[in-house]
């Protein structure tokens, strides 16, 4: 037999009020159903409109005081170096490339995903490559033709770098990773400042993200900054070494998540390029001096600046099991990793 749909018509009034609350700017739920009615959505549906509002039900309406103008992502990639200053074994326990690959398919995935709501939006990734195989930078430059994603891919030579202070490690090999690891952020600052136009995800080259991730991440940016009026930082990671901590936080809603601020992130986050200009100085000395914890100048900037956080997280970091700077909680990691296999 077939099956008879029971829908609600609108009647000839509430259609003349729909149109009206239209026009005039208004949105209104209809409570039977939570449908929206001038945007054709239900509640529980993306309801953000970039550069234009965000609606959190039944919170309202929050217009946009702050658009985003562009996005520049700057992945900093190298194939060759496990981890930086030790020798664990990552999660997963794959070749370091692996994560490479996985981390950039993941950024492009996310833009792809929500491509129709971020294509206002300028975007173009910048690759940061520091002594990887020509077989893989091959794979990555597939990757990202394969997106029909602007990119440029961006060869570093550390020597060229010669500001660079390290700390004395008793290891050669290390040292040498660290001046390159200090060289790569050097170059990624100074392409965010003379290329980049106004938002920069600087992101290392071990973080998976969520398909959601960005579209997230930008939306949340455009409601905090205009609700707070000024530019902020964003890390899109959950970190568990945060819960080892009782420091206060203060809670946001973003487009889709909760968001809290943190005093402290590692090398992967968002800011605009007017907080680059603000603290070009500061943010310069962690591609300068070396320091313990390396993140230093960052959590100071934070001190001034508000930096907020996800529950639950975007994206994980692929460091060893048993790092606090690892694996966020509360999520599916396996499919995570699975889902952006190359």
């Amino acid at each position: 037999m077939k099956k008879i749909e029971n829908v609600k018509k609108p009647n000839f009034l509430k259609k003349i009020f729909v149109k009206l609350c239209r026009i005039a700017g208004f949105e209104i739920v209809d409570q039977s159903n939570l449908y929206l009615p001038v945007s054709e959505r239900f509640a529980n549906s993306n309801l953000a409109s970039l550069g234009k509002k965000i609606i959190n039900v039944p919170l309202g309406e929050t217009k946009i005081s702050r658009p985003v103008k562009s996005l520049d992502i700057i992945i900093k990639t190298c194939t060759s170096v496990n981890l930086v200053t030790q020798s664990k074994n990552r999660v997963f326990e794959q070749e370091k490339s692996e994560y490479t690959f996985r981390s950039i398919n993941s950024i492009t995935k996310s833009l792809n995903y929500n491509q129709d709501l971020l294509k206002k939006i300028k975007t173009k990734i910048y690759i940061i490559d520091y002594n990887s195989k020509q077989e893989d930078l091959k794979k990555i430059r597939n990757i990202l033709s394969n997106s029909k994603i602007n990119f440029e891919i961006i060869d570093l030579k550390p020597d060229e770098h010669s500001q660079i202070k390290t700390l004395s490690k008793g290891n050669p090999v290390i040292e040498e990773n660290m001046k390159a690891t200090m060289a790569s952020i050097h170059r990624s600052l100074l392409i965010a400042k003379e290329k980049c136009e106004d938002l920069i995800y600087f992101v290392e080259d071990d973080y998976i993200h969520k398909k959601e991730s960005l579209f997230e991440i930008v939306s949340t940016y455009e409601k905090i900054s205009s609700e707070q009026n000024k530019d902020l930082f964003i890390c899109p990671i959950d970190y568990p070494y945060l819960y080892k901590k009782f420091d206060t936080s203060n809670i946001f809603l973003g487009n889709k998540y909760h968001w809290r601020s943190v005093g402290e992130s590692l090398l992967t986050f968002l800011t605009s390029k007017s907080l680059i200009n603000k603290y070009w100085q500061d943010l310069k000395l962690m591609s300068e001096i070396e320091h313990s914890p390396f993140e230093t100048p960052l959590h100071k900037i934070y001190e001034k600046e508000l930096c907020i956080s996800p529950l639950p997280t975007l994206a994980i970091h692929c460091t060893n099991v048993n790092s606090i700077f690892g694996l966020s909680p509360n999520i599916d990691w396996n499919k995570l990793w699975e889902d952006n296999e190359v």
